[in-house]
């Protein structure tokens, strides 16, 4: 494994922030494909042993979230009988080797007192047999009872952290939604959040658990072997090999808190792309109708031949190995010889003292029984929790994702003022607005201005990315502006509680989505409050023009646009036959289930966005006491036909004096017409505004856009 250190001359000042431009607080390490950036600590790094102290000081600073996790397991109150059973089997199971172990004491004893004077005791054997077997089934029983509680424990477990990290995602604003390390976090505190809870449980009982194990057996062990011969001698041998394979195993501290890796290798990455071009569902109509199978399969043999078996595999993987390569030391080459002491100590007693030979035998079967129980028990618990402080981030990263801060912060004032003039609509201004995407160097926006009245209508239009739909989001506050202000009623938005401003406004966007839900479901969310009213959702479908084929549907409005559980089905391919001849067909079992071959109805492109425009209606129309006074629509008509574009556009203007409305279009004609104020844009700037009447009299780009258009119909 190549490694390499970069030192460079400036330093940052920022504590707890990774920065790859300081490489004096940056290890570079180069694993397979990937490479590995890891902090280095500058308060520490001139401590000797300063990256063991730094990693008990992260553990350290775990353990408040340990402590939480805990506390909130004993919340859960239908935990708590089935908790105190599973611990006391736990702790119960774990002295059992002991028991068992003082038994096979006695047992050395009375071949002691058979070797000096002749005899048995008869019932002492017979009592110690049974102690024998009452471990043995106590053992069974107790490893049953803790299995059976085992999976009941967990889902509850699992529950309770499935709701707390839903509302941890849910919270959380489109910039903050949208970067990548958030959405890391988010995935591995998501990928771990049904075991993590249990696996910190299970990490806590297993280490008291085998520390009472180790305890009473090393106890018992001194009290049996203390009156042998070399007994104490035989003990420190044996355990002498377990303990060096235990501490070059078990890496308890983990590596450093703060890294970063990637990796540039262009074959990989384009592997890896023609991976998700195979695998995922969203690609494989161009995939099938470019007749694209016998390139992508004979392009990705071609660059796994040229990454090679050793690196075309994922970065934790490939770490994984490296950590395991990195623990092979001094202390693994003792094991084996270690091992061999016990017998060559034995050997040398036998020769000096012939008569010991059988109690010494014993001795050492039952000291080689024991540490090797001794050794599965270590390493069973070594591959359970791993790296204590792995398990201790682990638990901190669940419980951080809930305090990711959002990007947008939230306001204070109150809107509106009065709730009634809502009804008429709110006023709205752009003052000198400027704006760019997170990482973008482009403007999407440069010096906007303009002012729309209460109930106003508003149409922008303009070339793709001239900056139509950012005026959209930027007014709904999915990002904040970069210069300048927006004003609503007189108010810089970004003063404004969040949840007002939203509940103030409807947003249709150009890419809207549908979510995994019913149809029903689909058009209710557009207003919560309202959600399990039948008659406002019904309404609203009828407003945007998809009752009609909604009520075609086999299932209605309770039909799934794309069902978000998926049906299984036994392993063997469908076309397929069975060892004896029989084809494998299941349209048998399918068609008794009622299950579809396909994940949803084939909707057209209108008829989505009638979905979606009924979604706006159920949030702005329907109700009477809706809380909305500002519509947004970008491209509301994109995928309708004529006619409903004119049914649509029909029903919007009835709005105007009761909502203020702002549309952004490349079509003119229906909307522009009726128009209060229209916005011709063009890279990222306002070119031209007015009425529809004053810019055609200009003779300026929207006259001539209209005039081409309308060419089409002449």
């Amino acid at each position: 494994m190549a490694r390499a250190r970069a030192w460079g001359r400036a330093r940052s000042n920022r504590k707890g922030t990774f920065d790859p431009q300081d490489s004096k607080r940056v290890k570079h390490t180069r694993i397979g494909v990937w490479d590995l950036y890891e902090e280095i600590n500058p308060d520490l790094e001139n401590i000797p042993g300063s990256t063991r102290l730094e990693k008990l000081l992260e553990a350290y600073a775990c353990l408040p979230y340990l402590l939480r996790m805990l506390k909130d397991i004993l919340s859960i109150r239908s935990c708590w009988v089935m908790l105190v059973a599973y611990l006391a089997a736990d702790f119960s199971n774990s002295l059992l080797p002991a028991a068992s172990l003082w038994y096979s004491g006695q047992l050395i004893s009375i071949l002691q007192t058979a070797i000096d004077t002749r005899t048995v005791d008869k019932d002492l054997l017979f009592r110690i047999c049974l102690g024998r077997i009452a471990c043995s089934v106590g053992r069974r029983l107790l490893n049953y009872t803790r299995q059976e509680l085992r999976l009941p424990l967990s889902r509850r477990l699992k529950q309770q952290y499935t709701v707390y990290l839903f509302h941890a995602r849910a919270r959380l604003d489109l910039p903050t939604f949208e970067d990548p390390m958030v959405q890391r976090q988010l995935e591995e505190a998501s990928s771990t959040s049904g075991s993590i809870a249990w696996d910190t449980l299970t990490m806590a009982s297993g280490i008291i658990s085998t520390a009472l194990q180790v305890v009473s057996q090393i106890s018992v062990l001194a009290k049996v072997l203390g009156a042998h011969d070399d007994g104490l001698l035989l003990a420190v041998l044996s355990f002498a090999s377990t303990w060096t394979d235990w501490m070059s195993r078990w890496n308890v501290l983990a590596s450093g808190q703060v890294w970063a890796a990637t990796t540039k290798d262009n074959d990989y990455i384009r592997m890896v792309g023609l991976k998700h071009v195979v695998n995922n569902v969203e690609h494989r109509k161009e995939l099938i109708a470019g007749n694209l199978s016998e390139f992508v399969t004979e392009e990705f043999k071609q660059l796994s031949r040229k990454v090679g078996p050793d690196n075309a595999v994922d970065f934790v993987e490939l770490r994984r190995a490296s950590l395991n390569r990195e623990r092979f030391g001094f202390l693994s080459l003792l094991q084996d010889p270690l091992r061999e002491l016990p017998q060559i100590a034995f050997t040398l007693r036998a020769v000096q003292y012939p008569a010991s030979m059988p109690v010494s035998l014993a001795s050492l079967n039952l000291l080689q029984q024991t540490t090797s129980q001794f050794s599965y028990t270590l390493w069973r618990f070594i591959e359970q929790t791993g790296s204590i402080t792995d398990q201790l981030a682990a638990v901190r990263k669940l419980y951080s994702v809930a305090h990711i801060p959002n990007r947008i912060p939230d306001g204070t004032v109150p809107f509106p003022e009065d709730a009634q003039k809502l009804r008429h609509g709110v006023a709205l201004e752009f003052r000198n607005v400027s704006f760019r995407y997170p990482g973008s160097e482009r403007y999407a926006l440069r010096d906007v201005s303009f002012k729309l009245d209460a109930g106003q209508l508003c149409v922008i239009v303009g070339a793709n990315g001239s900056g139509k739909s950012t005026i959209l989001k930027l007014v709904a506050r999915l990002y904040d502006v970069e210069n300048g202000q927006i004003l609503l009623d007189g108010h810089d938005i970004r003063t404004l509680r969040l949840h007002d401003l939203r509940q103030a406004t409807s947003v249709l966007f150009q890419d809207y989505t549908h979510f995994p839900l019913s149809i029903r479901d689909n058009i209710a969310l557009g207003d919560p409050a309202h959600f399990w009213d039948d008659e406002h959702v019904r309404r609203a479908a009828r407003l945007g023009g998809a009752e009609e084929f909604i009520d075609r549907l086999p299932e209605g409005f309770d039909t799934y646009l794309e069902r978000p559980v998926s049906d299984y089905f036994s392993g063997m391919p469908e076309g397929t036959k069975t060892l004896f001849g029989r084809p494998i067909d299941y349209s048998g079992v399918r068609g008794a289930g009622r299950m579809s071959a396909h994940s949803g109805p084939s909707l057209s492109g209108g008829q989505m966005q009638r979905l979606a425009v009924s979604r706006t209606f159920m949030r702005s129309v329907v109700s009477e006491d809706a809380k909305v006074g500002l519509l947004l629509f970008d491209e509301p008509s994109a995928s309708l036909d004529p006619t409903a574009e004119h049914d649509l556009f029909a029903r919007l203007r009835e709005l105007r004096g009761n909502k203020t409305m702002v549309f952004s279009s490349h079509r003119f004609g229906n909307l522009t017409r009726h128009a209060d104020l229209i916005l011709y844009m063009n890279d990222s700037v306002i070119v031209e505004a007015g009425t529809h009447d004053e810019l055609l009299k200009r003779q300026g780009e929207y006259a001539r856009l209209w005039m081409l258009q309308a060419q089409a119909f002449l």
